[in-house]
């Protein structure tokens, strides 16, 4: 995943729309907010009472002290002049972001606000934003500091701290870092927590057991690009692999939490490898990401992995406004699928995922109006079991037309490449498998044929 990803832009569609991303509610927080009875919804809402409970449930994730909207959303005073902004960025769904189509499956980490919700702040910001009484407001919500998850039980940050020039494009830079781990332990939770957020495009936290040969030369506890490899094969390793991926960060995206009985494993021995693409935005400065990771209290019955369908056989040419690429393939082994991640780059339009049947038909799954600066992930409300054989099918549009207001060259054919100006394609998927199988294991066929399902391309 590349970028020239503009932080300023992706703050003034904050502050323009002030309202935030939901991330799903932190495990633990079990507070149930009674909505408005019948008697108040008659009555004018005032903040305590009504209001509140909805900003607690939708914007507080990103706005509060610390996170990515830069106006918390918290205390009347805070919220009492931007009333009637919110109301209206509310209204016309701008806020908070989210990107499916209605009309194409049901997602449990949907943040839109219900009608009657968008109708009671209206109605609070149209009758001047009475704050009622603060007896009436529910408990504060319990958020830990640093962190939209609960209290981790391991912290993993990169060993040291990578510096990022005022200006240019950066490579593609990774970290490798022990977890001396003497048992191997599942993941149900984790969250990615850069430090310069503004100049992380994206990261990509793998994981590294013992036995692999990936990177096998490249220095451990220190940054490292492709162009300070002095081995072909560690150089060639920085753009292709097939571990594990634990979490994918970007901008908009959420924690990772899995249901119960599911969890992503990391062996004993094993590394992490921090990727990390960076932007530069006129001033230099330097980022150490963090992951942090809460443990599974037993083994969980099913393995969770992300996999992806990509296609990196393109050219869109130039000027031209709704340009198509697809990638499909079959899954080699039964599998419950659990939720979408798709990824682009400043062209990217529209973009979904089908299961293409025998008959020819497609069934699709999600779509989406893709948006640069708010990647998304998409959980499915329940999850799916995919027969082994299933054809997945990810479809790509691209917007390289004078007519697209992000397009860094309407003139140029664009091409697959890390950077913003080049595109990609990459349509990450999570599914669930039995707990004793990993990715290799996954990806045989019973009958030994050669899978072509799944690009192991995951330089993302």
């Amino acid at each position: 995943m590349g970028t020239t990803t503009n932080s300023s832009t992706r703050i003034a569609v904050l502050v323009a729309a002030l309202a935030s991303l939901t991330i799903s509610a932190a495990p633990g927080y079990s507070q149930t907010v009674a909505m408005p009875s019948a008697a108040h919804a008659v009555a004018t809402p005032t903040f305590y009472r009504d209001v509140l409970p909805i900003l607690q449930r939708h914007c507080q994730s990103c706005h509060r002290a610390g996170e990515i909207g830069p106006i918390p959303l918290v205390t009347y005073d805070q919220v009492q002049p931007l009333a009637r902004a919110v109301a209206d960025s509310l209204r016309q769904r701008k806020m908070p972001p989210w990107f499916a189509d209605p009309g194409v499956g049901h997602f449990s980490n949907d943040p839109s606000l219900s009608p009657d919700e968008i109708e009671i702040i209206g109605s609070w910001a149209g009758s001047n934003a009475p704050a009622g009484d603060p007896h009436d407001a529910p408990p504060p919500r319990p958020w830990i500091s640093g962190w939209n998850i609960p209290e981790p039980d391991l912290v993993v940050q990169m060993s040291k701290p990578v510096s990022i020039p005022a200006q240019g494009d950066v490579e593609y830079t990774y970290e490798i870092v022990p977890t001396g781990f003497t048992k191997g332990r599942w993941v149900r939770i984790s969250e990615i927590r850069p430090t310069s957020r503004e100049n992380v495009h994206h990261a990509v936290v793998y994981v590294r057991p013992p036995d692999s040969n990936w990177l096998r030369h490249a220095p451990v506890g220190v940054p490292f690009t492709a162009s300070d490899m002095t081995d072909e094969q560690d150089r060639h390793d920085t753009h292709t692999t097939k571990a594990d991926i634990l979490l994918v960060y970007a901008p908009g995206s959420s924690p990772d939490n899995w249901p119960a009985g599911m969890a992503k494993f990391i062996p004993a021995g094993s590394d992490l490898v921090f990727q990390m693409h960076y932007t530069t935005h006129g001033r230099p400065t330097t980022d150490q990401t963090r992951i942090g990771l809460v443990f599974a209290a037993q083994s969980p019955a099913q393995r969770v992995l992300t996999l992806q369908l990509t296609n990196s056989d393109f050219v869109i040419p130039p000027g031209v406004d709704n340009y198509r690429v697809e990638v499909h393939g079959s899954l080699p082994n039964d599998a419950v699928l659990l939720s979408f991640f798709p990824h682009m780059h400043l062209r990217g339009k529209r973009f979904e995922y089908n299961i293409l049947h025998p008959d020819g038909s497609a069934e699709p799954l999600l779509r989406v109006n893709y948006d640069f600066y708010w990647q998304l992930s998409y959980r499915l409300d329940e999850p799916r079991p995919l027969p082994a054989g299933t054809t997945l099918q990810a479809i790509a549009w691209f917007d390289n037309s004078k007519n697209n207001p992000h397009n860094p060259d309407p003139t140029a054919a664009v091409y697959w490449g890390d950077q913003t100006y080049d595109e990609m394609i990459v349509g990450f998927f999570d599914v669930a498998v039995p707990a004793d199988i990993d990715k290799t294991q996954f990806f045989i066929r019973p009958n030994a044929m050669h899978d072509h399902s799944h690009s192991v391309r995951n330089r993302c």
